[in-house]
């Protein structure tokens, strides 16, 4: 495919991503009969995700010939660092990581993910929620680069007693309200905020998506971008307020140590973010448990519907490993068999559209909540992400330069709406150096 060739060209041309031919193929073909899965056989899996750990030991019951090392090598960000490394050296990848969906394409297409298809993936295809199987099957390109760990519509999360305290009665409902709210936390004192953002790419490009942005345009071999359009524009006008009037938390960093104990102390009032964070929130900010509670994510219009996926990810197979499967045993137990539940349970967000209907699912609750049905929030997120959305192929390259263009936005040098829009110029720069017709 001509398309594949020039994104194959780029992802070698980037210092992100360093790929030598020595680390294999998906190409080579899978000979069952060469791997012995009657002896007892070793994966390793790189993943973050807090649920995984549960699956493990019903896994291995289930299949004692099989034994799983499963490592948190660090979030997202760290495990890409760690993988792009150990795919350079040659040699120390997993047998399975987690990938999240807008990095698939930059793994897959040079040859670095197997073609789970071989396994008989491509039969799960109606298992699925239709925006995870796109973002694992490129677009219906017939190959299956993972299956689908969970799903991130996004939803408010907040801390009830904090809102409380500052006089919000209810859960924002528009930005106009969100604004109003944040003005109310914050006068609780400096160190109250609604939220926190210090530029995180994931976030920036969620809420455009909320706002009916369409960005980037991708087409057989082309390439569009507009970081100036209606929507884009809509988001950095309303983040730049909060900025400039210092109604958020602009100097600590997510996932920080810090940053949970603002989460559990409720000095950091409320998240908007991805419908797989409740087992993140349970594990990593005990101290709030009873007080936070989940809405649906504030919109720019009032009474217009609309939501947008943030995060969510898959466990893909790495096409060095020789024990291939074995590894794809897992992927199908964890993501289509009884790991789901397991997960679900865990307070996992599910991608399998079965799962998104059960009663017991929708009618769960836990006291970290409340004791509110919050899935039920969720489930209706899932339904209102609006269609249309891609991400760029070399998204995690985008992403990478997004928090240096930024910067200055955030510490009153310059504008959101200005800084986008030299974002999309250097994206667009860096797709013409790499063989894409961009514009």
């Amino acid at each position: 495919m001509k398309y594949a060739k020039k994104i194959l060209a780029a992802i070698v041309a980037t210092a992100l991503l360093p790929l030598i031919a020595a680390c294999g193929s998906s190409d080579t073909p899978v000979d069952p009969s060469s791997e012995s899965v009657n002896a007892k056989t070793e994966i390793t899996v790189w993943g973050w995700e807090p649920t995984l750990k549960d699956v493990v030991p019903a896994f291995e019951a289930a299949n004692p010939d099989i034994k799983v090392n499963l490592q948190n090598v660090g979030g997202a960000g760290d495990t890409y660092t760690k993988l792009d490394n150990a795919i350079a050296a040659g040699s120390g990848a997993p047998d399975i990581s987690q990938i999240e969906y807008y990095a698939i394409a930059q793994y897959a297409i040079p040859g670095q993910l197997a073609d789970l298809a071989e396994f008989g993936a491509d039969s799960l295809s109606g298992t699925f929620t239709a925006g995870t199987w796109n973002s694992v099957t490129l677009a219906g390109s017939g190959k299956v680069y993972g299956l689908p760990v969970d799903s991130g519509p996004m939803a408010l999360f907040y801390n009830k007693a904090t809102y409380d305290e500052a006089g919000v009665t209810e859960a924002p409902k528009t930005w106009d309200e969100f604004y109003d709210a944040a003005k109310k936390i914050h006068a609780l004192g400096p160190d109250y905020y609604i939220t926190a953002d210090n530029g995180d790419a994931g976030m920036a490009t969620s809420m455009m998506w909320l706002a009916g942005a369409q960005p980037f345009k991708v087409g057989t071999d082309s390439v569009t971008i507009d970081l100036g359009a209606a929507g884009v524009v809509d988001f950095a006008e309303f983040w730049q307020k909060l900025i400039d009037e210092e109604l958020i938390n602009t100097k600590i960093s997510s996932w920080s140590d810090d940053w949970f104990k603002a989460l559990g102390d409720g000095t950091l009032a409320s998240l908007i973010t991805g419908a797989w964070m409740p087992a993140n929130l349970i594990g990593s900010a005990p101290d709030a448990a009873g007080d936070f509670r989940v809405a649906a994510t504030p919109v720019p219009t009032a009474g217009k519907a609309a939501d947008s996926e943030n995060g969510g990810s898959s466990l893909a197979l790495l096409a060095s490993s020789d024990k291939k499967e074995a590894a794809y045993k897992f992927l199908e137990f964890n993501s289509a068999g009884a790991g789901v539940a397991i997960r679900v349970k865990g307070g996992n967000f599910p991608s399998t559209l079965a799962d998104l209907q059960k009663t017991e699912f929708l009618d769960y609750t836990d006291e970290y909540f409340g004791g509110q049905q919050y899935n039920q929030v969720l489930a209706q997120a899932a339904k209102d992400v609006l269609p249309g959305w891609s991400y760029l192929p070399y998204q995690v390259y985008a992403n990478s330069i997004f928090g240096d263009k930024i910067a200055g936005a955030y510490s009153g040098i310059g504008t959101l709406a200005d800084a986008f829009k030299a974002w999309g110029v250097d994206l667009v720069a860096y797709g013409q150096q790499n063989g894409f017709n961009a514009k």
